[in-house]
């Protein structure tokens, strides 16, 4: 056993604070690393609060992850002690379905293991997150960070960036296409570099003006101010994908009608109903399609590392004393942040 320490939440309305804890031995083919930064998710808050019904309680949540090796299990061969390594969204999956066998772990038969509130598929305790000093990981799902890659503002890359790079490599997203990005948080400002990166015209959707010059900075094109119906009749039936990462709910229909026919609206950041309700005319009509996806296999999360390191893509980011992670969540809520905050973990020396 190792002795660690994090940040946890007790129950669903406590702040969260300093734990201590014990993170598993290693088994033959796991990784221990040590913790350098984690970045701060929305998922995270939701999953603290309990907002989707499925927490479990002591919670330690924390699915951007970077650290380096201390020491490996004695079967394992892909890492060596001192190597800079990742964790994203998942530390295990079943390996044997078909899912699992397309390197879609994401999408196991049987359940994937999450990295934080989930149940281990050896002992069956639950996963904890990377708010804390050292994790223990199956090398299978550890990431390699490429030399010379800015180890901060890498992290949310393995949430962020592969949530918006696998639906954009997925549908063939390249030179010649229109791209809609659906609002601009940490999903959205990815989603933006990773499509101009990839070839294609980029166009923000905004519900703010003032989000333009901002907008053009990461990237974009072009910008739409979608409560403007001037600038949205302007666009109808021009894009080929929509990527929408907005994480509430939203009416869809004005948006479909931009789309060309065979066009695809892709959600990644709602999780809930759609309201109001789709007018299938919109789809019909058009050929158009609804879709989603969620996050990205192991190896395609190794792809947009390596990609983002070859086109110099970095996550904005606001560097973060663990110490002020409450305040922390309650600014995120507020929408008062460019757009992850990242812990630097060395400041959970300072936890009380």
């Amino acid at each position: 056993m190792y002795k660690a320490i994090g940040y946890a939440a007790q129950s669903a309305s406590a702040p969260l604070a300093p734990m201590t804890f014990d993170r598993r031995s290693p088994r033959a083919n796991d990784v221990v690393i040590d913790i350098l930064y984690c970045g701060v998710c929305h998922s995270d808050i939701h999953q603290a609060r309990n907002e989707w019904g499925i927490a479990v309680y002591p919670l330690m949540p924390g699915h951007e992850i970077i650290g380096r090796v201390r020491t490996t299990g004695s079967a394992a061969s892909k890492y060596q002690p001192g190597d800079l390594v990742g964790v994203g969204c998942m530390v295990d999956s079943c390996q044997h379905c078909d899912a699992c066998h397309a390197d879609l772990e994401q999408y196991c038969l049987e359940g994937p293991t999450m990295t934080y509130t989930t149940p281990d598929r050896v002992d069956g305790s639950y996963t904890l997150g990377g708010y804390s000093n050292c994790i223990v990981v199956r090398e299978d799902f550890v990431l390699r960070i490429p030399d010379g890659m800015d180890l901060p503002s890498a992290a949310p890359i393995l949430c962020a960036g592969i949530t918006t790079y696998s639906p954009l490599r997925h549908h063939g997203v390249g030179p010649g296409h229109r791209v809609g990005i659906l609002g601009m948080g940490g999903l959205g400002h990815m989603g933006i570099k990773l499509a101009k990166a990839l070839g294609a015209e980029v166009t923000l959707f905004t519900r703010s003006a003032a989000k333009a010059e901002e907008a053009h900075r990461q990237g974009a094109d072009h910008v739409v101010v979608s409560t403007d119906p001037a600038q949205m009749a302007a666009v109808a039936d021009h894009f080929d994908f929509l990527l929408d990462t907005i994480p509430v709910q939203h009416d869809l229909n004005p948006y479909l009608k931009t789309l060309k026919f065979n066009g695809v609206h892709i959600l990644v950041g709602l999780i809930e109903p759609i309201e109001p309700a789709i007018d299938a005319a919109h789809l019909v009509l058009k050929r158009r399609v609804i879709a989603g996806s969620l996050i990205g296999g192991i190896a395609e999360t190794q792809e947009v590392l390596d990609f983002c390191a070859a086109h110099d893509i970095r996550c904005d980011i606001e560097m973060l004393d663990i110490r002020a992670i409450n305040e922390a969540y309650s600014r995120m809520i507020a929408g008062d942040v460019k757009y992850r905050f990242v812990i630097d973990m060395a400041t959970l020396q300072n936890a009380e």
